[in-house]
């Protein structure tokens, strides 16, 4: 066998994307088998198909799609990778569904280093498993240098919908609480802490996490009192009530006092000039929910590892101006609007 047909692996320490990994070749099927699929390995994957095919269940659907251009791509508590995977199973969840299967598009830089695609990689199938949400197709693209930021990840979730639930954005109700499942800013914090031109040291980690478990908790003990579930990503709580004021036509009331912020966040926040109520999350959700569920939608909250902070932080209110108000013990208030996240930097 000539050197030329020898199968020569990936330089994965050393080496770097090159224009080949994407050109359909020999070294673009090597990319394929030795760093995607042997990180996100399943029965699909295996199959070597364009596309995998998958039983549907009975009932409604619920699919989503989303892309992830986070900066830096690593970051205390996890990566672009593992975050492609919990924000895309958040999304489907938020649904009250339950996500079944993820597909994953990687836009590549010419040049990025191998040994960074492995570990984000690694990461997605590690994040992929414990959640139990198969990664089952995807592709890959490479470009050239300086036409992207590293490494792009567009993704694709499909989930089941419970039978007679219907959650959406414009079904709150004044007289609703709104409840809160853990502290706010810790991943805006934690991306922001490695940005080169903000570098600053904090022991906070990014929340990021796949929060389907906690949601089906949540549906098995108050569905029928559920209204909407938000995860706060991008604009954070300000920006997902200010939206959900706007599509339910409502006001909300929140007290400032029970929003849970760590003394870390709150610090870094001010530090930066950043109000957390406009700071990223991703392992965190909002759940509006009728006034007589709310008690038990709470419990089952904080029965869950990931809703042990969960809070009641305030309710729904009349209103035609659709404002998201703020109030404290101590008779002080303020509006928060969209305004504010405005300028905030790229962190999810």
């Amino acid at each position: 066998m000539s050197a030329r047909q020898r199968h020569l692996k990936l330089d994965i320490a050393g080496g770097r994307v090159e224009l080949s990994h994407g050109a359909g070749g020999r070294a673009m099927a090597q990319l394929i088998a030795e760093v995607f699929h042997a990180a996100l390995d399943n029965d699909w994957l295996r199959r070597g198909n364009d596309q995998s095919a998958f039983d549907v269940e009975a009932g409604r659907m619920v699919m989503t799609t989303d892309g992830y251009v986070i900066s830096p791509l690593f970051f205390p508590g996890g990566d672009i990778g593992s975050l492609a995977v919990h924000g895309t199973i958040n999304d489907v969840a938020m649904a009250g569904a339950r996500p079944l299967y993820l597909s994953a598009s990687f836009i590549i830089e010419e040049g990025f280093p191998l040994a960074d695609l492995k570990k984000i990689a690694v990461s997605m199938g590690e994040a992929s498993r414990q959640a139990g949400v198969p990664v089952i197709t995807g592709d890959t693209k490479v470009v050239e240098r300086g036409k992207a930021d590293g490494v792009f990840i567009s993704t694709t979730g499909v989930g089941a919908l419970p039978v007679g639930l219907d959650l959406s954005a414009d079904t709150a109700r004044p007289g609703d609480r709104v409840i809160l499942s853990g502290s706010l800013g810790d991943h805006g914090v934690a991306v922001m802490s490695r940005r080169q031109n903000l570098a600053f040291d904090t022991t906070i980690q990014s929340d990021s996490a796949a929060l389907h478990g906690l949601v089906a908790e949540m549906v098995a003990s108050a569905g029928a009192g559920l209204r909407v579930l938000r995860d706060p990503t991008r604009g954070g709580l300000a920006a997902t009530l200010n939206e959900l004021a706007q599509q339910s036509r409502v006001g909300f009331r929140i007290d400032e006092d029970a929003l849970p912020i760590k003394p870390q966040v709150a610090a870094a926040c001010e530090l930066l000039g950043l109000d957390p109520l406009y700071v990223a999350n991703e392992g965190k959700l909002v759940a509006v929910v009728a006034a007589e569920h709310a008690d038990v939608a709470l419990a089952a909250m904080r029965a869950h590892p990931l809703g042990r902070e969960a809070t009641i932080i305030g309710e729904v209110v009349a209103d035609e101006q659709r404002f998201v108000q703020m109030t404290t013990a101590f008779g002080g208030g303020r509006i928060v609007d969209w305004l504010s996240g405005d300028q905030l930097p790229r962190i999810c």
